[in-house]
Protein backbone atom coordinates (compact mmCIF):
# COMPACT_ATOMS: atom_id res chain seq x y z
CA UNK A 1 0.00 0.00 0.00
CA UNK A 2 1.60 3.50 -0.87
CA UNK A 3 0.55 7.31 -1.97
CA UNK A 4 3.22 9.07 -3.71
CA UNK A 5 3.17 12.64 -4.41
CA UNK A 6 4.45 14.27 -6.93
CA UNK A 7 4.42 17.81 -9.05
CA UNK A 8 6.27 20.40 -6.33
CA UNK A 9 8.70 22.14 -7.29
CA UNK A 10 9.93 25.88 -7.14
CA UNK A 11 7.67 28.68 -8.46
CA UNK A 12 7.62 32.77 -8.88
CA UNK A 13 4.52 34.30 -6.58
CA UNK A 14 1.04 34.19 -8.94
CA UNK A 15 2.19 30.64 -10.80
CA UNK A 16 0.97 27.60 -10.87
CA UNK A 17 1.47 23.72 -10.19
CA UNK A 18 0.03 20.73 -10.20
CA UNK A 19 0.63 17.90 -7.87
CA UNK A 20 -0.43 14.29 -8.24
CA UNK A 21 -0.67 11.80 -5.65
CA UNK A 22 -0.57 8.30 -6.78
CA UNK A 23 -2.30 5.11 -5.37
CA UNK A 24 -0.63 1.71 -5.46
CA UNK A 25 -1.91 -1.37 -3.73
CA UNK A 26 -5.74 -0.30 -2.86
CA UNK A 27 -7.98 1.56 -4.58
CA UNK A 28 -9.77 4.56 -3.65
CA UNK A 29 -13.16 2.89 -3.68
CA UNK A 30 -15.42 4.79 -0.63
CA UNK A 31 -12.82 6.83 0.67
CA UNK A 32 -11.88 10.28 0.73
CA UNK A 33 -8.83 11.30 -0.35
CA UNK A 34 -7.13 14.94 1.53
CA UNK A 35 -4.46 17.27 0.58
CA UNK A 36 -2.33 18.38 4.05
CA UNK A 37 0.37 20.89 4.21
CA UNK A 38 2.63 21.72 6.64
CA UNK A 39 5.11 24.99 6.62
CA UNK A 40 8.04 25.32 8.43
CA UNK A 41 7.03 25.90 12.29
CA UNK A 42 3.59 25.59 11.39
CA UNK A 43 1.04 22.77 12.36
CA UNK A 44 -0.38 20.48 9.40
CA UNK A 45 -3.50 22.20 8.02
CA UNK A 46 -5.78 20.33 5.50
CA UNK A 47 -6.76 22.08 2.73
CA UNK A 48 -9.18 20.29 0.33
CA UNK A 49 -10.66 17.10 0.12
CA UNK A 50 -12.49 15.03 -2.50
CA UNK A 51 -14.77 11.87 -1.87
CA UNK A 52 -13.74 9.18 -4.21
CA UNK A 53 -17.49 7.88 -4.14
CA UNK A 54 -19.01 10.99 -5.79
CA UNK A 55 -16.43 13.21 -6.16
CA UNK A 56 -17.53 16.19 -3.86
CA UNK A 57 -15.06 18.64 -2.97
CA UNK A 58 -14.07 20.70 -0.28
CA UNK A 59 -11.74 23.65 0.41
CA UNK A 60 -10.15 25.25 3.31
CA UNK A 61 -10.78 28.96 3.45
CA UNK A 62 -7.01 29.64 2.25
CA UNK A 63 -7.01 28.48 -0.49
CA UNK A 64 -10.62 28.30 -2.08
CA UNK A 65 -10.98 29.64 -4.99
CA UNK A 66 -7.09 28.77 -6.22
CA UNK A 67 -6.98 25.46 -5.74
CA UNK A 68 -8.84 22.76 -7.45
CA UNK A 69 -8.94 18.96 -6.40
CA UNK A 70 -10.28 16.32 -8.69
CA UNK A 71 -9.34 12.54 -9.13
CA UNK A 72 -9.00 10.24 -12.26
CA UNK A 73 -10.03 6.50 -10.30
CA UNK A 74 -9.22 4.86 -13.49
CA UNK A 75 -5.04 5.86 -12.77
CA UNK A 76 -5.89 5.67 -9.08
CA UNK A 77 -4.54 9.28 -8.87
CA UNK A 78 -5.64 12.09 -7.16
CA UNK A 79 -4.76 15.85 -8.05
CA UNK A 80 -4.56 19.16 -6.83
CA UNK A 81 -4.49 22.38 -9.20
CA UNK A 82 -2.62 25.47 -7.47
CA UNK A 83 -3.23 28.39 -9.04
CA UNK A 84 -2.57 32.13 -8.32
CA UNK A 85 0.42 30.96 -5.78
CA UNK A 86 1.74 33.09 -2.76
CA UNK A 87 4.40 33.18 -0.76
CA UNK A 88 2.68 31.39 2.18
CA UNK A 89 1.92 28.62 0.41
CA UNK A 90 5.01 27.32 0.43
CA UNK A 91 5.05 23.98 2.68
CA UNK A 92 5.41 20.33 2.03
CA UNK A 93 2.09 19.17 0.70
CA UNK A 94 0.89 15.51 1.35
CA UNK A 95 -2.08 13.53 0.56
CA UNK A 96 -3.70 11.34 2.98
CA UNK A 97 -6.86 8.43 2.16
CA UNK A 98 -9.35 7.71 4.86
CA UNK A 99 -12.57 9.24 6.16
CA UNK A 100 -12.78 12.51 6.48
CA UNK A 101 -15.94 12.92 8.69
CA UNK A 102 -14.35 11.46 11.63
CA UNK A 103 -10.55 12.76 10.59
CA UNK A 104 -9.29 9.58 10.23
CA UNK A 105 -6.25 8.87 7.75
CA UNK A 106 -5.32 5.86 7.16
CA UNK A 107 -2.86 6.43 4.85
CA UNK A 108 0.06 9.01 4.30
CA UNK A 109 2.19 9.59 1.60
CA UNK A 110 5.52 10.94 1.99
CA UNK A 111 5.65 14.83 0.98
CA UNK A 112 6.48 16.72 -2.02
CA UNK A 113 8.01 20.42 -1.45
CA UNK A 114 6.42 23.33 -2.86
CA UNK A 115 8.04 26.45 -2.73
CA UNK A 116 6.57 30.21 -3.65
CA UNK A 117 9.36 32.78 -4.47
CA UNK A 118 8.14 36.38 -3.90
Amino acid sequence: VQLVESGGGLVQAGGSLRLSCAASGFTFDDYAIGWFRQAPGKEREGISWISSSDGSTDYADSVKGRFTISIDNAKNTVYLQMNSLKSEDTAVYYCAVGARLTNSWLYWGQGTQVTVSS
